[in-house]
């Protein structure tokens, strides 16, 4: 009983000289917070809330967007390297070397540029007369059907291998139109809005299913933006803007009040919500997170831009359309 007795006083000593320690610890040994890496283009990076992070890149990485103002809710750690213009072999060449074991969550949008929608939306807002909107929606269509799949589905192979413990949610792209154009620059018809939207839809749609085929979460945000399309009152996606770059991307609200109460649960189990405080600290986090993308500046620059071209009815396309569609152009200009 002396022996059991004794091994009791040296074990509690133990316990209390460990609790001790961990009392008295200098607050620089607290654990680390939690890893969150941002992967994607520009849906992902910010790219319309028309404030960006000095990081010598062209990247065009907001503070407002969805994965800054999630990582200032909740505390962790973000490496925010989506980037604006970017497809899925970027990701594969300038992004995942961000991952590693320890990262703890990862957010990915992607498959946009890959499909060429900035061409497409370019090619759909000239007039009909001059424009191949359907054929234009058709060829991304068919890539979006037979050979994106199998591209997203590499990638994603390629985040669980560096990545193999974090929560990863895949994140999709909302409908961009509401079936009518207010913008006096652009020439949407009601049926090309739709099929633009169908096909949103539809990259939606194969995303989700290489997504889950993974084990991934799909973030799926359409419903969150619906009301909110160009257009709508209020829109939480910019149309025809200035800069262009900005065009056809979400704003502010449309980060705040749809992408990040879209993405947050299914990544941090959390709801969001973005007050003036977690705002003021995703603000406050632009200088560190500028310093921290500034190493990847060199990687970042291979990243080929992916924007819209306001239609132009003064060049040659435009003359030879509208002669070859018997338009008097000058009379269409000033009726238009």
């Amino acid at each position: 009983m002396k022996w059991k007795f004794s091994g009791c006083v040296a074990l509690s000593a133990s316990v209390l000289a460990l609790v001790g320690s961990l009392l008295t610890a200098p607050p620089g040994s607290a654990a680390a917070a939690p890893s969150y890496v941002a992967l994607g283009d520009s849906y992902a990076s910010g790219t319309g809330t028309r404030s960006y992070i000095d990081d010598g890149t062209s990247c065009k990485r907001s503070t407002l967007a969805y994965p800054s103002l999630i990582a200032a809710a909740r505390g962790y750690s973000l490496n925010f390297r989506a980037c604006s213009g970017a497809k899925i072999p970027d990701v594969t060449n300038t992004q995942l070397s961000a991952l590693s074991s320890t990262t703890r969550y990862v957010t990915i949008s992607i498959g946009g540029n890959d499909a060429g929608f900035a061409d497409v939306l370019t090619e759909c807002a000239m007039p009909g007369w001059m424009s191949n909107c359907d054929g234009a929606i058709d060829g991304a269509q068919a890539y979006i059907n037979n050979t994106l799949p199998g591209k997203l589905s590499s990638l994603y192979a390629s985040i669980r291998s560096k990545a193999p413990s974090a929560k990863v949610v895949v994140v999709g792209y909302p409908r961009i139109f509401m079936g009518e154009d207010c913008y006096a620059l652009t020439w949407f018809s009601p049926a090309e809005e739709a099929r633009l939207n169908t096909t949103a839809d539809l990259l939606n749609s194969r995303t989700s299913a290489q997504a889950s085929a993974k084990g991934f979460s799909f973030a799926n945000p359409t419903s969150r933006f619906i009301g909110h399309a160009v257009c709508d009152d209020p829109e939480w996606i910019n149309g025809l803007s200035n800069p262009i770059d900005d065009s056809y991307h979400p704003n502010r609200a449309g980060h705040a009040s749809g992408y990040g109460p879209t993405v947050s649960p299914l990544l941090t189990g959390n709801s969001l919500e973005v007050t003036p405080a977690v705002l003021a600290k995703a603000r406050a986090s632009a200088d560190e997170q500028a310093a921290l993308q500034r190493q990847y500046a060199a990687a970042d620059a291979t990243i080929e831009p992916e924007t819209v071209r306001a239609p132009d009815l003064t060049s040659a396309h435009a003359k030879a359309a509208a002669k070859r569609s018997g338009v008097n152009l000058d009379q269409w200009v000033a009726r238009h």
